[in-house]
């Protein structure tokens, strides 16, 4: 208390220094000041008066500190409120309640109110006087009796009103769906939809829930409010109750009178975009459908280049409409958004590499739904292609997600394109089989096999190739036209059986022998066994003179 006295002191000599005679004043030029800094004291949340305060000595803690000095002095019965008088001081006025000093006066608080000290000081006492008996009288048990009945009353009135309005509620909702509901329709110009009927009876819902939730929170508010103003421990708290709530729907009111041309213009650019975008998408679709057509335009690129152009219309309005968004000149709206832009750039980066690469394969026509295609070492067919990723469907009915940018930096091979416009697709298989073994019969082998595959098509012929002649065997190939691309895994395993079957018929080996020598006879076929079954006979080579030359 010595010390709080002390600091009340100071600053009393502080005001009267700074209020010292014109004169004197006058001498010292006086720095340039703003508004003197202001504070309410207040007791059971009633603000009694405002004082000022110093840098050193701010008005909070001034105010603050009389307020306890106020209700230490309403605590004690022994002080009657009359014993609050102000007493002359060598640099202020002091209010005292008997031996207690509760707060000075100083010339610089008359200045501010534009009285003299002394209306002001007598003006602050009968102030005080009227707060302590105001205290003790709240707290007597009479007025806390009737506190507890106004409570009780209040109580049972918020109950019967919630209940009514529970009960009305319910009428109200019973005849909107029986009248209005099934008056609904949708808005639409001709055949175009503008907005759907279930559309409006949502909006319609969620207008009546709004409207619901407001009655509810404001009837709440007021028993709140007028409950904890009965008690004078929690009467401060009800005046800041009222402001919790009161006060944003006010800043939200005024905010929204002062915006409401820049909010029309927004509601208006957002039905013009939602109209541009209906009619544009009306557009694409017909154009995938094939009831309109466009030279060098293929119809899978409509989906995809709706969503281009979606996109560039929506990013075009919120370019429009940026400078009309209420609170965007303000920093903090341009440092969020800066903050969101930095973490889109950093975050997003695979995700745009990937859209790019979905419509880069889109456009070059790479692959489609329903093709069979190889990326790397997956095979499978198209189920799905999305911006970022592409679905593919195994031959074991697994689900291979593959995303894009993986796709646009590999090869792709795609089984079903060129066999769908240009000709089956030939399926080729290789063996390796000894040079001991005439290469007619391992070709009439090899198509004997494929002549017994069911299902292979019939263009082109079946043929075979001779790829390589290797160190200890040749390396033949054999390429069969297949009709149905989905088959081709059964087709591979039938032709391969074929071989085997075909090849152990005729006593001919699939199989290259290692070994580190060779036998002291050269390995080579015999002229008589070139044709050896069922490889036809070769034709009979020409006659030769003795020069060599043909003869004829």
């Amino acid at each position: 208390m010595h010390i709080i006295r002390i600091s009340a002191l100071v600053f009393a000599v502080l005001l009267a220094t700074a209020a010292a005679p014109t004169a004197v004043r006058a001498q010292t030029p006086a720095p340039a000041e703003g508004p003197a800094e202001m504070a309410p004291v207040t007791v059971d949340g009633t603000p009694l008066f405002r004082v000022r305060g110093v840098t050193s000595f701010p008005a909070e803690s001034r105010a603050r500190i009389i307020s306890e000095r106020i209700v230490e002095v309403a605590r004690d019965s022994a002080i009657a409120p009359d014993a609050v008088n102000v007493v002359p001081g060598e640099a202020a006025l002091r209010i005292v309640a008997a031996d207690r000093t509760i707060m000075f006066v100083a010339d610089a608080d008359a200045i501010i109110e534009g009285v003299t000290p002394a209306v002001l000081a007598t003006t602050h006492a009968i102030r005080l006087r009227q707060a302590i008996s105001d205290y003790r009288t709240s707290r007597a048990r009479p007025a806390l009796l009737v506190a507890a009945r106004r409570t009780l009353v209040a109580t049972a009135l918020m109950a019967a009103a919630l209940l009514l309005v529970a009960w009305l509620w319910r009428r109200v909702d019973a005849v909107l769906q029986r009248r209005v509901q099934a008056r609904i329709q949708s808005v639409g110009i001709q055949s175009f939809e503008v907005v759907r009927a279930d559309q409006i009876r949502g909006a319609l819902d969620s207008l009546r829930r709004g409207v619901r939730t407001i009655v509810y929170v404001v009837a709440l508010l007021v028993y709140v409010s007028y409950v904890l103003a009965l008690w004078p421990w929690t009467r401060g708290i009800s005046h800041g109750a009222t402001g919790l709530v009161l006060d944003p729907i006010m800043v939200l009111g005024s905010g929204f009178v002062s915006n409401i041309p820049r909010l029309g213009f927004l509601v208006v650019l957002f039905v013009m975009i939602r109209l541009t975008l209906r009619l544009i998408r009306l557009f694409f679709e017909a154009v995938g459908s094939g009831g309109v057509t466009l030279a060098n335009f293929d119809a899978e690129w409509a989906q995809p280049t709706y969503k281009i152009v979606r996109i560039a219309i929506v990013a075009l309005g919120i370019i429009v409409a940026y400078p009309y968004i209420p609170g965007s000149e303000s920093d903090a709206f341009k440092g969020v958004s800066l903050f969101i832009g930095i973490v889109f750039s950093l975050g997003s980066s695979t995700a745009i590499s990937n859209i790019i690469a979905g419509y880069t394969m889109t456009y070059r026509r790479a692959f489609k739904v329903g093709d069979r295609i190889r990326v790397g070492d997956v095979m499978g067919d198209v189920m799905l292609t999305r911006l970022q990723v592409t679905h593919l469907r195994s031959i074991k009915n697994e689900e291979i997600v593959i995303p894009n940018s993986k796709i646009l930096g590999m090869e792709v091979i795609n089984y079903s394109s060129l066999a769908r416009e240009r000709g089956s697709l030939l399926l080729h298989t290789e063996v390796a089989i000894g040079y001991d073994t005439p290469w007619r019969q391992v070709e009439a082998l090899l198509l004997l096999a494929a002549a017994r595959t069911p299902g292979l098509g019939h263009e082109p012929v079946p043929f075979v190739l001779v790829k390589r002649l290797g160190e200890f065997s040749i390396v033949y190939e054999v390429n069969v036209p297949c009709v149905e691309i989905a088959a081709m895994g059964r087709q591979y395993t039938a032709l391969h059986h074929n071989i085997l079957d075909v090849f152990n018929e005729y006593g001919v080996q699939i199989m290259v022998p290692a070994y580190e020598g060779d036998p002291p006879e050269p390995k080579l076929v015999a002229p008589a066994n070139w044709s050896a079954a069922p490889a036809p006979a070769p034709p009979s080579p020409p006659a030769t003179g003795p020069a060599g030359s043909s003869v004829v």
